[in-house]
């Protein structure tokens, strides 16, 4: 091994005591004990808790992962927005499956969630777009997502345009722009320990409802 895997192998991880997770008292629906989950991310101060990464495939087959933010979970699933022409919602129109990875290393959790990706109405991703602060409404306005830049300076003259645009109409919204939602199959919850007795719970959908078991971790 080199000098930067001795270096790796020495960040510590998991120094923190787990928070409580009591598996003999699970909640009905993953929805329900993700939100106690996030409320303990929240009082701990953990950085972004509502940062989640992404996961989709390309055409080809091959996985593509970004960091976005979380917009809501309810009884459907997990939301988030994007415009329907950038490359994951190029992605997730030809492929309607995803998975989300929630990481919280200062209490030690994990949460994963996969399953199918639906679509909300022209209404309420337009509701979306007109809840952004006006910059996240010009940026979005602008486009190109992941296409080649020029320059920074083309880039500059692009949102300076798109701000315009925005002040000039407050009600313009993106018409790509759209409310997506992780209809979830399964969903894991992982917690961490010192001494390596990690604990994982996975719920996965069934005719009758949520099932729940525990996992070796």
């Amino acid at each position: 091994m080199g000098e930067l895997a001795d270096v790796l192998r020495r960040i510590p991880v998991f120094q923190r005591l787990p928070l409580p997770f009591d598996t003999d008292d699970l909640p009905a629906n993953p929805q329900r004990l993700f939100a106690g989950w996030l409320s303990d991310a929240l009082a701990a101060n953990a950085p972004e808790p509502h940062a989640m990464v992404l996961s989709t495939v390309d055409a080809h087959g091959r996985s593509d992962a970004r960091t976005l933010i979380l917009k809501d979970v309810d009884e459907r699933g997990w939301w988030f927005a994007s415009s329907a022409d950038s490359p994951k919602g190029i992605q997730l129109a030809k492929h309607a499956s995803a998975a989300l990875t929630f990481y919280w290393p200062t209490l030690g959790r994990q949460i994963r969630v996969r399953g199918l990706v639906g679509v909300a109405d022209a209404e309420v991703s337009a509701q979306d777009f007109l809840a952004r602060a006006p910059g996240g409404r010009a940026e979005a306005l602008v486009g190109h997502q992941s296409e080649p830049l020029r320059d920074r300076a083309e880039l500059r003259a692009a949102l300076d345009d798109a701000k315009a645009r925005v002040a000039a109409d407050p009600g313009l919204v993106a018409p790509a722009w759209t409310r997506y939602v992780v209809q979830p199959a399964e969903v894991q919850f992982f917690q961490g320990d010192v001494e390596r007795q990690h604990v994982r719970v996975r719920y996965q959908s069934g005719e009758l409802g949520w099932e729940r078991t525990l996992l070796w971790p």
